[in-house]
């Protein structure tokens, strides 16, 4: 098997915890030398997804309130968890899509990302059951997988929206996430948004260096290129505030974010 068929099959694995395992047994096998590094296989222009949760605009999403209540404590969790369904085939899709421009290590960085992300659901997903809920019973938003289809056609364009931008947004608010949820008593999500964090910040370090790499073997400036790509690219703008503390741990200093994109 080479490194496009086995994200193909978590791609295409559209039921959450069948993605969930196809993801574990893919980045186990990469981890044992039984994926080879070749890619030979096309992948699907976006994954596939499973009627529930019911996906939306992100303008037509019900607003959440305080997480005082067990409703809007739960919505929010819903809304992390699709977060982390998504992320894991971000990870995925970055491993075959542009693994071929990289050193195996790329392969060995997202596949190891992808496997945290499907963590990060199953963890998320058992908190909701242990609330009396479950993953797809609330709507979700559909805008995720557009950053993925607007840089498809270029690894150094991915690397700057996705981990660069979406996850290192991560880093900005879970902390006051957290809070939130500590506030209100909630110790079983507080432990897995603690772990997220950690884990995030490891993501936004690997795309960080692999810019950086791809940036220096092609004769570019980083900063300079990532504001452009992210001008061109992302649909939003950058809002602070930074967690610069974290951002700086991932190698995402400030001389990248600090100037603006628009």
């Amino acid at each position: 098997m080479d490194v496009t068929e086995a994200v193909r099959a978590v791609l295409t694995a559209g039921e959450p915890h069948v993605k969930v395992r196809m993801a574990r047994e893919a980045a186990r096998a990469w981890r044992q030398g039984r994926i080879v590094h070749r890619f030979a296989v096309d992948l699907p222009t976006r994954p596939v997804r499973s009627s529930r949760p019911e996906l939306l605009p992100p303008n037509r999403m019900p607003k959440r309130g305080r997480i005082g209540s067990d409703a809007n404590r739960i919505a929010m969790i819903h809304a992390l968890a699709h977060i982390e369904f998504v992320a894991i085939d971000l990870a995925f899709d970055m491993a075959a899509r542009f693994g071929a421009h990289f050193p195996p290590a790329f392969v060995d960085d997202w596949m190891r990302v992808g496997a945290d992300e499907a963590m990060h659901f199953a963890l998320l997903d058992r908190r909701l059951r242990g609330l009396g809920s479950g993953y797809g019973a609330l709507p979700a938003h559909d805008g995720l997988w557009q950053a993925a289809e607007e840089t498809a056609h270029d690894a150094l364009a991915r690397l700057a929206v996705v981990p660069m931008v979406l996850e290192a947004r991560g880093l900005d608010i879970t902390p006051a996430t957290i809070e939130r949820f500590q506030a209100v008593g909630d110790v079983p999500t507080t432990r897995i948004l603690t772990r997220i964090l950690a884990d995030e910040e490891r993501h936004v370090a690997a795309g960080t260096k692999w810019f950086r790499i791809g940036c220096e073997s092609a004769g570019l400036s980083p900063a300079e290129t990532w504001r452009e790509l992210v001008s061109r690219h992302f649909r939003g703008a950058l809002k602070p505030p930074f967690n610069d503390s974290a951002r700086e741990r991932a190698g995402l200093t400030r001389d990248f974010y600090s100037v603006g994109c628009h």
